[in-house]
């Protein structure tokens, strides 16, 4: 599986800038070797801030998937301010999706977030945390968990470099949830990108997922390359 929480990296550096593009990945991880596509928008408003995305995984013969999305997975949130330069905003959030193995529950998380930035917003850094409530959580025949509550913590970061022509993103999760036996564990994902700004609309690059108990045991390495069109 690609992405389960993908990249919450905002796509701007200025807090007064609508953002929205489109990515696609090659991801050379184990048994992968597949097409992801992610759509982002970013857009800020005097009262907070709106967040979504959309990914969808294109199959691959490894995960037994002849043909068309094996994975279609997106989150929405939103963040609530009531002053101009405050940095600490409430927000809520969802998340849902589909794979060929089955749904994904329906999650809300809310909490608050943080937000750090040097004086041109080329350098911002965002603190979340959050309770997170899955929806009928099903494990697996014997166990079910109704209404799971948990928690998430994320850091989201952006930094331009090079007068802006490279810009490092990317996020990092860490939570608790039910394992296929039942049992709780702690897993932690992260996703840092790399993207060379051609112009202002196109970049190439591509990231690296790294993570620990997530879909599989033990510390996993996923590199991909990728192109993003900034509309």
């Amino acid at each position: 599986m690609k992405k389960v929480f993908t990249i919450l990296a905002f796509s701007l550096f200025t807090l007064s800038t609508f953002a929205q593009n489109l990515q696609v990945h090659y991801d050379f991880g184990d048994e992968r070797k597949m097409v992801t596509t992610t759509l982002e928008m970013f857009k800020p408003d005097k009262y907070g801030s709106t967040f979504f995305f959309v990914d969808f995984d294109y199959s691959s013969d490894s995960r037994n998937v002849e043909n068309g999305i094996s994975l279609g997975y997106w989150e929405i949130a939103r963040s609530f301010k009531w002053s101009e330069n405050q940095k600490f905003e409430p927000r809520i959030e969802f998340n849902n999706g589909g794979a060929y193995f089955g749904p994904i529950n329906n999650a809300w998380l809310i909490g608050g977030q943080y937000t750090f930035n040097s004086a041109d917003f080329s350098k911002i850094l965002t603190i979340q945390a959050n309770l997170k409530r899955i929806k009928d959580g099903k494990i697996n025949d014997d166990f079910t968990t109704d209404n799971l509550l948990g928690f998430q913590l994320t850091a989201v970061w952006g930094l331009q470099l090079m007068s802006g022509k490279l810009s490092f993103l990317g996020f990092a999760d860490f939570w608790r949830q039910d394992t296929y036996f039942g049992d709780k564990e702690f897993v932690f994902l992260s996703e840092p990108q790399l993207w060379y700004n051609v112009n202002e609309n196109f970049s190439f690059g591509g990231e690296i997922e790294l993570s620990s108990n997530f879909v599989e045991d033990g510390f996993q390495v996923n590199p991909t390359l990728a192109v993003k069109w900034t509309f």
